[in-house]
């Protein structure tokens, strides 16, 4: 039952993303393709909200849901491994048609072909767990 408001929200952002056509694969097929802002406006207002949330957490005192305090790590400075990984994300995301978040939303609504796409993301995540400290940082 803790966990039970997390699922609530889980299953909302899930009708969010099918509703407003985020994990539609036409429409990531027009992103990447520059022929509509609809994916832009989408991913563009979740970075501000984003912003505002890190801000948010940054100028006051919040606390975690144990009620402890939270923290930001700073991210260490690198443009390699933001390029390598981006291109890499990009590369997945335009050759599969969903990012991590839709592809859940997808499985959901029945398209189960996804289920394909989200083991190999989880095979891939287990690779780089595995070979992580290996890897050039």
């Amino acid at each position: 039952m803790k966990f039970l408001k997390f699922l609530i929200v889980g299953i909302f952002f899930g009708i969010v993303m099918y509703k407003s056509e985020a994990a539609s694969w036409f429409r990531i097929y027009e992103m990447f393709h520059f022929a509509s802002f609809h994916m832009y406006g989408i991913i563009g207002s979740a970075v501000m909200i984003g912003v505002i949330g890190v801000q948010i957490i940054k100028r006051r005192d919040l606390k975690t849901v144990e009620n402890k305090e939270m923290h930001l790590k700073p991210k260490h400075p690198g443009i390699y491994r933001y390029l390598i990984g981006g291109i890499i994300f990009g590369l997945g995301w335009a050759l599969t048609g969903a990012c991590p978040g839709p592809m859940f939303v997808l499985a959901g609504a029945g398209f189960y072909s996804i289920l394909v796409v989200i083991a190999g993301s989880i095979l891939g995540t287990l690779a780089y767990g595995i070979l992580h400290k290996k890897l050039p940082h």
